[in-house]
């Protein structure tokens, strides 16, 4: 299937009570990263994602799922000329690839993701 959701990650006001939470509903393995600041998750088959704490002061706690892209540049200004907003422009995370998050014409919110290749 092109572009599948690739990652699902929690943005949340309280970390620590969030792992706790999801350590014991599922049986998810919780890995700390980048000096504790993010979590990832890994669920085995599926979908995996992680969990940090929101960056945006006073926002709710709310899931952010990913979409699998080939060129993360492209991908995202056809977002934006179909009527997307451009929450956070396309960043890259060292090693790992780059990312943006959107806003699309209905206020739903989404990222992009492409792998390093």
């Amino acid at each position: 299937m092109a572009n599948p959701f690739c990652h699902i990650e929690l943005n949340t006001t309280d970390v620590k009570k969030a792992k706790d939470f999801s350590s014991k509903l599922f049986s998810w393995k919780l890995e700390d990263m980048l000096d504790g600041t993010y979590t990832m998750v890994r669920v085995g088959e599926g979908t995996g994602g992680g969990i940090m704490k929101n960056p945006v002061p006073g926002a709710p706690s709310f899931w952010l799922a990913y979409v699998l892209v080939d060129d993360i540049n492209a991908s995202t200004q056809k977002a934006k000329s179909l009527g997307a907003s451009i929450m956070r422009d396309v960043t890259e995370i060292p090693g790992a690839g780059s990312f943006s998050v959107l806003q699309d014409p209905t206020g739903a919110h989404f990222a992009l993701w492409k792998p390093k290749s």
